[in-house]
């Protein structure tokens, strides 16, 4: 590790000096940090609401590593887990504007757990500007092979069924708590605090269902080991083609999870531009595309703009359908 960090900061600092060469000369080739400095000049700090190893912690490096040899300059990830990613990005919220401090953000951070949590605890997109859109990340509600729940239809008839999530106000409990209310579901919901041990937890029977993302279950699906039911985008997932989407079975239950880039609030405009370009320039690469194949992720890279406006949308959609179904996602 220390032999590639120090040939990224040579990287770095030869990329610096071409930079300051090239604009002696004319040559508009990156940002301004404000403070007559070429942007970057020093490296990016990338901090990920998640624990090492999930999905949000494993995008965040793959995104990061194509950005920093863009920029020439390291982008470390920090890890600072919590709140279902609330203290990192009020963490980033506080730090100065000028590019040096980022953040990946999901969706249901803004869109989902304002519906769990009290006002003065909810965030939201005004506290940050948003970069670029990153990725699409599907659930799927899978079952336990003895459940002998292989569909919708199977699932409507059967009774009394423990019905696992990833966590209160998270993409997984909205979809499967609305999939229970549409469909006159009885059953009991069990909250687990990530992925992980909600699918231990139907692998072991202990609960016959649970809706997570496709990337925590797809492996035992592939094995046979867990059933997938029905999944939860608007439309159907090409990792899992043959799998019904809840719109198709005639349910109004239109909840991904999503992923953006942010930084703090008041980052100058060339200096995101430079950022965003950077990013865009990852997309594009071949190892980046290979590892959004193998994360079973759809791409969602769309401007800092058209994240706003979706996720705004999104935010009004699932506040009206929690309203019109009488469900609230607090815990108790």
């Amino acid at each position: 590790m220390k032999h590639i960090f120090t040939r990224r900061t040579v990287l770095g600092t030869a990329a610096a000096a071409a930079v300051l060469a090239m604009s002696a000369c004319g040559g508009n080739v990156s940002g301004s940090n404000g403070a007559g400095e070429t942007f970057p000049s020093k490296p990016i700090n990338l901090t990920v609401g998640a624990a090492p190893g999930g999905s949000t912690d494993l995008i965040a490096r793959a995104v990061s590593e194509g950005a920093s040899q863009d920029l020439g300059v390291a982008m470390p990830v920090v890890n600072k887990p919590g709140a279902n990613g609330a203290l990192a990005l009020k963490e980033v919220q506080g730090k100065a504007a000028d590019g040096y401090e980022l953040a990946t953000l999901n969706a249901s951070l803004v869109t989902i757990t304002p519906l769990a949590v009290g006002e003065s605890e909810a965030v939201t997109l005004e506290d940050v500007d948003v970069i670029v859109g990153l990725s699409q990340d599907d659930y799927v509600l899978v079952a336990n092979p003895k459940a002998g729940v292989k569909n919708i239809k199977d699932l409507t008839a059967a009774q009394n069924l423990a019905f696992g999530t990833t966590g209160v106000g998270t993409g997984s409990q909205l979809a499967q708590a609305l999939l229970l209310k549409q469909a006159n579901i009885q059953g009991t919901e069990v909250p687990f605090d990530s992925g992980a041990p909600a699918v231990t937890a139907v692998l072991g029977n202990q609960v016959q269902l649970a809706t997570v993302q496709l990337g925590e279950a797809k492996a035992q699906i592939d094995a046979g080991k867990l059933l997938p039911i029905v999944v939860f985008s608007t439309e159907r997932n090409q990792y899992l083609p043959d799998v019904p989407t809840a719109t198709e079975e005639g349910y109004d239950i239109p909840v991904s999870q999503y992923r953006a880039v942010v930084a703090p609030k008041g980052t100058p405009e060339d200096v995101k531009a430079r950022l965003k370009t950077a990013f865009e320039n990852t997309f594009k690469t071949e190892a980046y595309q290979e590892f959004n194949e193998k994360n079973l992720l759809t791409p969602r890279e769309i401007s800092g703009e058209e994240v706003v406006t979706e996720w705004t949308a999104l935010a009004a959609k699932y506040k009206e359908l929690t309203e019109k179904y009488g469900l609230s996602l607090k815990q108790n």
